[in-house]
């Protein structure tokens, strides 16, 4: 037989369907379900590639919103801030600083 020969015989299937076919059908269904193996975990890792870069791209969202927020809050906390927010109540800063009041305790004898 020639090399031609055969792989005609293997194109038309004849490897199937000739004397020894059931030891090549064992081995066709063998590779066969490691193909379907190997397809299916390619297609897992693809979900998990793809659920990885979706909560990447969440937590990026997450941290500019945290700094956006600490941003708000660092203005609000700013002594100018507070004094237009509190100026309608009419409050304001005092003129003079605060003094200190002592009281002295006289023992009894």
């Amino acid at each position: 037989m020639s090399i031609e020969q055969n792989i005609f015989d293997i194109l038309k299937g004849k490897f199937l369907t000739g004397e020894n076919s059931l030891k090549n059908w064992g081995m066709t269904v063998y590779v066969v379900l490691l193909f379907l193996l190997v397809i299916a975990s390619s297609h897992s890792v693809d979900k998990k590639v793809m659920e990885i870069a979706r909560l990447n791209k969440q937590v990026k969202e997450l941290r500019a919103e945290y700094i956006d927020t600490r941003t708000q809050v660092m203005q609000l906390k700013l002594e100018s801030t507070i004094r237009s927010n509190v100026g309608y109540l009419g409050l304001k800063p005092m003129d003079q600083p605060p003094y200190l009041i002592k009281i002295v305790k006289k023992e009894s004898k």
